[in-house]
């Protein structure tokens, strides 16, 4: 994340890349028996970060490791964190786009648990999985969450997709290219619909609510 990167350093094509390639060749050379990675669904814009997961996913898939790939949308609790603009102490958030689109805000936590059931489940086996949270949730009807939560209004600031298209234009960096094409996926998103995911794997996800309060009371 950029608040944790160094120019020239951890950049997503060092880290995201060439680090998750040696792990791969590392668990071959290991005798790992199942390789599970987070990587994320695929998004228009091309940029270092998205780059970096489809080479390693493409690496996964030809290495003949039994492997899981987990595609999970927006992190609850980085996308709804004042890392990433959305300031919930203050009663402020930054929304990308309309905010009328909705998004499966997924916590961190359950992708850790859908890694876990993949180990037994034999339809994990060699396999995708797209993963969103119970509910697909507009960034406006978030912030009404929170603001129930709450108990008071939030200030919204909205950033267009065409800012946004421009930042990425203008962006040189690779980790300030990767953010704002995270950023404008976010703006054109789309729910996942996970009736039948949950159906192979029945695990009890959080809901944008349960996180909004456990952070807010």
């Amino acid at each position: 994340m950029p608040f944790a990167y160094t120019p020239g350093e951890n950049t997503p094509p060092r880290t995201d890349q060439d680090g998750r390639l040696s792990l791969i060749d590392v668990a071959l050379e290991a005798g790992v028996q199942q390789f599970a990675y987070t990587s994320f669904p695929p998004m228009a814009a091309s940029f270092p970060l998205q780059d970096a997961k489809r080479a390693v996913e493409s690496r996964l898939r030809d290495s003949g490791l039994m492997h899981t790939i987990l595609r999970p949308t927006y992190f609850t609790e980085v996308w709804l964190s004042p890392s990433a603009g959305f300031d919930h102490s203050n009663f402020k958030t930054t929304v990308y786009g309309t905010g009328e689109n909705a998004i499966s805000w997924i916590s961190f936590r359950d992708v850790a648990q859908f890694a876990v059931a993949s180990l037994d489940n034999p339809a994990a086996r060699n396999t995708t999985l797209e993963l969103g949270g119970p509910e697909g949730l507009s960034a406006r009807n978030v912030v009404k969450i929170f603001e129930t939560v709450g108990g008071k209004a939030f200030e919204v600031t909205l950033v267009p997709v065409e800012a946004l298209e421009g930042q990425l234009a203008g962006a040189t960096d690779p980790m300030q290219r990767s953010f704002v094409a995270l950023m404008l996926g976010y703006a054109t998103a789309t729910a996942i619909d996970m009736t039948s995911t949950l159906k192979t794997f029945p695990l009890k996800l959080r809901t944008v609510e349960s996180y909004a309060r456990s952070i807010m009371l």
